[in-house]
């Protein structure tokens, strides 16, 4: 079975930009499943899939966007450009890495290539996860007891659309002292550590277990991100080490709709 390979700093950061391992398939985007091509929206089918036995490729999902790289092999002059990376939808756990090969030798099963991820993107990306992590706990800490109906929800950690979703309604009056509750983090550089739950430890830590869903198949425990000090939510995404790797947290505006509120943000690139 596929396996992650991804190598976590023990305050959480992704760190491992480069990983030699085999090609498990090849296949052509026209012969892929129907229901993992509608994965790939802006394929032109002119593109392969490749699949390999271990990746250091961080599919998209959970709000983050997939890397992007280079799969290149050793011995031959081969590489293929990787521009989106998915979770196969019928083999699950397996990872779909689609790209368009650069040079007219192509890979076969069984051949050893080295992956090489685009690491300004992947700490770009990092830094917007984890600091939508920092500003769902500020919003947490600041207004689950004061506003009505108050629930967290999903939130995109994409650069153009980054935000948080809450239940209930936040007035425009609370961003400055969001923007505030932000900023006292990332100053505490509080560390961002990996852990791995069951569902009794959400229980023991005031924290709100997650359905199944969240669990890929194999796992028996939640995999989850700690902001040491300030709270956790079951993530598989990639963070960097602290806080304050964030840099700048912005946040941007509050939106409000049916008793639900959106609070968007940026990070500098």
């Amino acid at each position: 079975m596929y396996r992650t390979a991804l190598c976590y700093h023990p305050q959480g950061a992704a760190t491992l930009f480069e990983l030699s391992t085999k090609v498990l398939k090849i296949i052509p985007f026209a012969s892929l499943e129907e229901s993992n091509q509608s994965l790939f929206k802006l394929a032109s089918g002119e593109e392969s899939v490749v699949v390999t036995a271990e990746t250091i490729f961080h599919p998209q999902g959970g709000g983050q966007p997939s890397d992007t790289g280079i799969m290149r092999m050793q011995t031959q002059d081969s590489t293929i450009e990787i521009s989106a990376v998915r979770y196969d939808l019928i083999d699950k756990g397996q990872v779909l890495h689609l790209g368009r090969f650069t040079t007219e030798q192509k890979f076969a099963e069984g051949d050893e290539v080295k992956q090489s991820i685009d690491e300004s993107k992947r700490l770009y990306y990092s830094k917007l996860h984890t600091a939508g992590h920092v500003l769902g706990l500020a919003v947490r800490d600041l207004l689950s007891q004061q506003i009505p109906n108050f629930s967290e929800g999903k939130a995109s950690h994409f650069p153009d659309s980054a935000s948080c979703d809450f239940g209930g309604t936040i007035d425009g009056k609370y961003k400055a002292a969001i923007q505030a509750k932000v900023d006292e983090y990332c100053a505490r550089s509080l560390p961002v550590e990996v852990d791995w739950w069951e569902e009794k430890d959400f229980a023991e830590n005031n924290e709100e277990a997650p359905d199944a869903s969240f669990l890929l198949p194999g796992d028996t425990k939640f995999r989850v991100i700690k902001i040491v000090g300030g709270g956790a939510y079951p993530c598989g995404g990639t963070h960097v080490a602290d806080t304050s790797k964030c840099g700048k947290i912005t946040v941007r505006k509050i939106a409000r709709n049916k008793g639900t509120s959106r609070v968007s943000y940026s990070v500098e690139e």
